[in-house]
């Protein structure tokens, strides 16, 4: 996949399928615009999604502050389902005053020579987002592209939407944000060390520093799943601050992983959660916590099957 970041001054290599968004987790109603960008495909289209880097909100000051998916994490979802451009548009007073006309007709149609585009009914471009999906379609037949609005993706008489995977994910309902994502909200990042008190303990952990801007679920203890070198491993998560054995408040996601040996530090690790097991807790002593990790890590093996 090419990615393009940094600059406003690109071309694609060949003829594209674009669909424009934020993409913030990557939920079905996104999978459904990208699945029409994947069908193009076969008419010798590159997929592209064309993304902002800051969000519009988060530059401009209103909406929430923390992201559902970051850069990382969005690059690897495209990757995976076979999106071959991704542009990270770089989103700047001057970039958001871009007039919406021009907008199309010298990014999309000049930079991205698009030929298919795909848009929610929600969309919006240019200065102060006046461009919407009516100018998108009726500037099509001049520059020679089509347009495809696509509908809402609604399950259990819900809207999916990138504000309702947040409330889930924020009160810690992880396993049904999985089902409106299309796969586990994840959180990727290379394994850092840390105090090695699971090591000492007998229950070593993979360390990762999320970024601040990572919306984290409510601090605690889930199953997880973990991509790591290529290979999926069974795994338990705790996100929080470890308050039995450190003052220092730095939030952290620790994941022990079942019947695994090895030196992992500095490689990326993707922890899929997958359902929440209990809150973070402050125990009495070092021997409590780790009898309750044991409790868990048993727990663990039958959810997990293994």
């Amino acid at each position: 996949m090419q990615i393009i970041r940094d600059t406003t001054d690109f071309v694609s290599p060949g003829e594209t399928a674009v669909s424009i968004g934020k993409f913030d987790g990557v939920h079905l109603g996104h999978r459904r615009l990208l699945e029409e960008l994947l069908d193009q495909k076969e008419k010798g289209l590159l997929a592209t999604v064309f993304t902002f880097d800051p969000y519009p909100e988060i530059f401009f000051g209103y909406g929430a502050k923390q992201i559902l998916t970051t850069r990382q994490e969005k690059e690897q979802i495209f990757e995976r389902m076979g999106i071959d451009i991704l542009v990270e548009f770089p989103f700047n007073a001057q970039s958001a005053a871009t007039p919406s006309r021009e907008f199309v007709t010298k990014f999309l149609c000049g930079h991205l020579r698009a030929r298919f585009i795909a848009a929610g009914p929600d969309l919006s471009f240019g200065d102060h987002g006046s461009g919407n999906f009516d100018l998108l379609a009726g500037l099509g037949p001049e520059y020679g592209y089509t347009t495809k609005m696509i509908e809402k993706v609604v399950m259990d008489d819900n809207v999916i939407s990138s504000t309702l995977i947040r409330r889930l994910i924020s009160t810690g309902e992880v396993t049904t944000a999985a089902r409106y994502l299309g796969e586990p909200y994840m959180v990727c990042g290379s394994i850092v060390h840390g105090r090695a008190l699971g090591r000492r303990i007998g229950i070593p952990t993979l360390n990762q520093v999320p970024p601040p801007d990572k919306l984290l679920p409510p601090f605690g203890v889930y199953y997880s799943d973990v991509l790591l070198g290529g290979k999926k491993y069974c795994g338990m998560t705790n996100i929080g601050v470890k308050p039995t054995v450190s003052e220092e408040k730095r939030v952290t996601v620790e994941t022990f992983l079942y019947d695994f040996e090895g030196d992992v530090y500095g490689e990326t690790a993707t922890v899929q959660l997958l359902t929440h097991r209990r809150p973070e807790m402050k125990f009495s002593s070092i021997e409590e916590l780790k009898a309750t990790m044991e409790h868990d890590i048993q727990a663990g093996r039958e959810y997990h099957g293994i």
